[in-house]
């Protein structure tokens, strides 16, 4: 093998080698740091925004109005990641301009058909429950 093969192979492990420290040191440091025992029955509860845990987390019942949303936003924000490549393309001499805009329109034309559909399902009208 020539020098400058060798050398690009030295850049290959020595980057290799420092991906390799730089994730074991924060376990080990971690290690160290630790508490070694475990002093309260509450530390193998779960954490509960400062709230103490008062059932089992299965006991206890969400409406199904916050899955729904939540399944919603994680869509169309996953969804506006599309967004970008297409605006990149719009640099390139590839793709028309006509074309492009048009299949923009069409993507986000079906997302407010889906926006609509769960609009007119009720997903975005809230239950106020009265106690």
């Amino acid at each position: 093998m020539t020098e400058s093969c060798l050398i690009d192979y030295m850049y290959i492990v020595l980057f290799m080698a420092g991906g390799t420290f730089a994730v074991l040191v924060p376990f080990i440091i971690s290690y160290y740091i630790r508490p070694k025992t475990v002093e309260f029955e509450r530390s193998f509860q779960a954490y509960e925004c400062g709230v103490p845990p008062f059932k089992q987390m299965w006991d206890y019942r969400f409406g199904i109005s916050y899955y729904l949303y939540a399944l919603i936003f994680l869509a169309f924000d996953v969804d506006v990641l599309y967004l970008f490549p297409v605006a990149t393309v719009f640099n390139t001499d590839t793709v028309s301009v006509v074309r492009g805009i048009s299949e923009l329109f069409i993507f986000v034309g079906i997302l407010s058909l889906a926006i609509i559909y769960a609009w007119v399902k009720g997903v975005f009208t809230w239950e106020r429950k009265i106690r």
